[in-house]
Parts: structure tokens; C-alpha cells; sequence
């Protein structure tokens, strides 16, 4: 992959063999004559640079064609425009902010239904898929902010048994993780915002498809409604392709680290990672993708807390987003999914302490370190160890996260009884009871 991504076999004709590839920045082109019509004539409808963009992004993904658009969500619009008045879509009930907006105060408008579903519970999305004019399945994996991992290969074929396209929106993990096409995914759309740049200079989006008519019926409907993205941003994701591999591995390791260091930290409740062996989905995860990826979130039981951790970083920049090349913080809620209302959020298991970190290319200590100072800070301005008694994983004394710190006990102490004993047995030493 990475050394795919420095050497595309994509090219334009250039006559001087330049070592970046050449900016076409114009709207429009000249005419071989008046009744001729040359390879391109309008940048909304084609551009060489795009064009570069796109076949790239293409064979990354093992697409038939890919598309540039001038958003993420640009791009998802189009892809709601194959759904018809009557018709349905389902999707997942952790979703990103701008996906449930588009979703559910915009594309009802003309008559299409939407059924949010959880994508873990897969009888459940079945019945979704099967009790209507299903026509679309939109989903995530790894979801944002909660980082739930979804079976695409299942969905998939539910999805195309009842003759419906499936769309994963494959921006935390990026041609470099995961491949939704090779999983059964009919279209993945990756922002090219996030790891694509890498340096979050552009606002972007990419769709790539499988099939003939499918790439036809994507490519009308950009053209007709002007959804492209201009000459230079696809200049800036060209240049950002070239490193991604290096830096998005770099930032996994970083999240790994931040993550662990979380896990044990007496404030956390809970951390959502698929690196973690300790997350629910993790071994569905490594099926379906080939790495963790650098986002993960963690809740404290206390938005305060949350709130002051976030504030008192200073490594960790306060912004939407994620996959810069510097590490960012939020608090979802209150941010990136404020666009959903407090009571379906809270519905959805969304709650408004949990905080998102998207990790950067820094080194991993200094990043640890300033988290740890925020946490000191937060914790003796929320009275924290007054209220545990000095100690403990509890607070305000909430039964459902003294359950939640139990289980997280006791499978770690599970977790090393069995190492222990498969120590023992590869020493034909017999473990002492615990």
C-alpha cells in the first residue's frame, strides 16, 4: 500500500515529466474546433487533475470508478439522489452528526423514509431491511463517535437480497485499513478531509463504486448538480495521498498507546477502541480491516470532568474533525453531534461526557503526558477524589459504573489467569488456584 500510494499507475500526459503531478487550475477548456469536442471542455465536468484524483483513489480501493467531491457530504447527497420518492433507507443509530442531519431533516423532504437501526443487532436490521421499500443501507465502521464496528459482509448480503445498494462511510479507516468494496459494499465514501489531505487544508469527499451503471448513474448526477471538487483541493489530497500510509500508521501507534494508558486510568468508565482486545467488537474488526485506525473516545461518568480534560490540553486542538496530522479533542456532543437532539442522543446511548481523540503524528509520551496533567487538573476541580474516597473508578457514586469497573476487573483478571496458565502448560508447571 504505501508503496502504491507513492507510485500510482495513474497518470497524466506530461511533456516535461514532473516529479508532482501537474495543476490544471481552469474552469474551462479550449475546442479542437467549432463542431469538435477535445477530452474535457468544463472542470465541473471533467478535469485532468481530478481525473488523476479519482483513478487513484479508484485502484486503492479496487473500484470500477471513483468520484471527487467537494465534501464528504456532498458526496453522501449524491448518493441519497439513487433513492427514490417512496422508497427507503437504513441505517445505523450512531452515525455521524452531518450523516443523521442529511438523513433526518433533509432527505425526507422528498418523500424518502429512513429507518435508524442498530447495526449490532443484525435480526434487527434484517426486519428494517425486509419490511419495506428498502433500496439503500448507509453505514460505518468503525461508527462515529462510538467507534462500534459493524458486519459489513452480513449487511451486505442482507442488503443485496432484497435488490438494495450498501454505502460505508470508510473515513476513520481509509484504503490503507479497510476495503468495504472487497467486503460487499457496493459504494465506500471516504472523506478526503480527514487522513486523504492529512493537513485538514481542504474539505473534500470520494465515492468509489462497483459496477458500470453504477459509476454512470454517480457521475450524472455530480455533473448535473455541480458537486465536484475544484483543481487545487484535488492537487492538495494528490500531494497528501503520497504519505498517508506513514502517517495514519504512525497515528494508530499513538492512539494504541493513549488508549491503553486510558483503560487504566481510575477516571475513565470506559474507552471505545477497536485495538483494544477488551471492546466487543474488536476480533469483527480485524476480520474486516487491517488495522485500528487513530480515533478512539472515552466517557468519565462526568461532563464536568470530560469538559476540563478537554479545556486543559494543550497538545490536543479543540475542532471538529479528525485525521490531521495534529491531535485533536471534543466532546462529540456538544460539537461534531450537536446537530442531533439531546433526547434521541441520549437514546442512542450517545452520552454527553464522552470525549473523541483523534490522534496525531506526535510523539506518543508528550501526548500521554498532557493528558495526564489535564486529568489532574479535572479531577481536583470536580472534587473527584473526595467524592471516591480517595480512590476507585466511580463517580458520584452511580451503581451502573460500579458495575461496569467490576466487569472490567474481572476480565482482566480472567485475562490473566489464562495467560497464566498457558505459561505453565508451555512449562508442564501446573498453575496454583486463584
Amino acid at each position: 500500500m504505501a508503496t502504491k500510494l507513492v507510485h500510482p499507475a495513474a497518470h497524466v500526459h506530461d511533456p516535461f515529466d514532473s516529479t508532482n503531478p501537474p495543476l490544471y487550475q481552469t474552469a474551462t477548456f479550449g475546442q479542437p474546433s467549432a463542431t469538435e469536442n477535445g477530452p474535457y471542455d468544463y472542470t465541473r465536468s471533467g478535469n485532468p487533475t481530478r481525473d488523476l484524483l479519482e483513478k487513484e483513489m479508484a485502484a486503492l480501493e479496487g473500484a470500477d470508478r471513483a468520484f471527487a467531491f467537494s465534501s464528504g457530504m456532498s458526496a453522501l447527497m449524491c448518493v441519497t439522489r439513487l433513492v427514490k420518492t417512496g422508497e427507503r433507507i437504513v441505517t445505523g443509530d450512531d452515525i455521524y452528526g452531518g450523516t443523521s442531519r442529511l438523513l433526518a431533516q433533509v432527505v425526507p423532504k422528498v418523500g424518502i423514509e429512513v429507518v435508524n437501526v442498530d447495526m449490532n443487532d443484525l435480526d434487527a436490521v434484517r426486519r428494517a431491511i425486509e419490511s419495506g421499500p428498502t433500496t439503500m443501507v448507509m453505514l460505518e465502521s468503525p461508527t462515529n463517535p462510538r467507534l462500534q464496528i459493524t458486519d459489513i459482509r452480513r449487511i451486505s448480503e442482507m442488503a443485496h437480497a432484497k435488490g438494495a445498494l450498501v454505502c460505508v462511510d470508510n473515513s476513520m479507516m481509509a484504503p490503507v485499513f479497510a476495503k468495504p468494496l472487497e467486503l460487499g459494499a457496493d459504494i465506500s465514501m471516504t472523506s478526503a478531509t480527514k487522513f486523504i489531505s492529512g493537513q485538514s487544508d481542504i474539505t473534500g469527499g470520494i465515492l468509489a463504486v462497483k459496477g458500470e451503471q453504477l459509476g454512470k448513474d454517480i457521475y450524472f448526477h455530480q455533473n448535473a448538480e455541480g458537486l465536484h471538487l475544484g483543481p487545487f483541493d484535488c492537487w492538495l489530497a494528490l500531494r497528501g495521498i503520497k504519505t498517508m500510509a506513514l502517517r495514519m500508521e504512525r497515528q494508530q501507534e499513538n492512539a494504541m498507546k493513549m488508549a491503553r494508558w486510558l483503560e487504566a486510568h481510575p477516571a475513565v468508565t470506559y474507552v471505545n477502541y477497536p485495538g483494544l482486545e477488551s471492546n466487543k467488537g474488536h476480533g469483527l474488526h480485524k476480520s474486516q480491516a487491517s488495522g485500528t485506525g487513530s480515533i478512539l473516545s472515552f466517557a468519565t461518568g462526568d461532563v464536568n470532568l470530560s469538559k476540563i480534560v478537554v479545556e486543559k490540553t494543550e497538545l490536543f486542538k479543540i475542532t471538529v474533525s479528525f485525521g490531521n496530522t495534529s491531535s485533536l479533542i471534543s466532546l462529540p456532543c456538544f460539537m461534531s453531534h450537536a446537530s442531533i437532539p439531546a433526547e434521541v442522543r441520549a437514546a442512542r446511548g450517545l452520552p454527553d461526557d464522552l470525549v473523541r481523540i483523534s490522534a496525531g503524528i506526535e510523539d506518543a509520551d508528550d501526548l500521554i503526558a498532557d493528558l495526564e496533567e489535564a486529568f489532574e487538573e479535572a479531577m481536583a476541580a470536580t472534587g473527584w477524589h473526595s467524592k471516591n474516597g480517595g480512590g476507585g473508578r466511580v463517580t458520584d457514586g452511580s451503581a451502573s459504573l460500579m458495575d461496569a469497573a467490576a466487569r472490567r476487573e474481572d476480565e482482566l483478571l480472567r485475562r490473566i489467569a489464562a495467560l497464566e496458565a498457558q505459561l505453565a502448560g508451555q512449562h508442564n508447571v501446573k498453575s496454583p488456584p486463584r
